[in-house]
């Protein structure tokens, strides 16, 4: 199953749906962290936490995978 970081930069979906997989991962038994599960590099889970969503999804568009 691919991660939500992985679905975002290949077009398949769009970036609100990160709140569905938060909200997933939280209800599951996933031993792995939220950004692991993710899909989500340090810089990213950096730029999340301590600045903003929209710092992280400024990072995950510089991984974009272009059409």
């Amino acid at each position: 199953m691919k991660c939500f970081a992985e679905l975002y930069l290949n077009g398949e979906i769009e970036f609100e749906a990160i709140d569905d997989y938060v909200m997933e991962w939280g209800y599951s038994d996933d031993e792995r962290t939220l950004a692991q599960y993710l899909g989500l590099n340090a810089d990213e889970e950096d730029a999340w936490v301590s600045v903003s969503e929209d710092a992280m999804r400024e990072l995950l568009d510089r991984r974009k995978v272009s059409p």
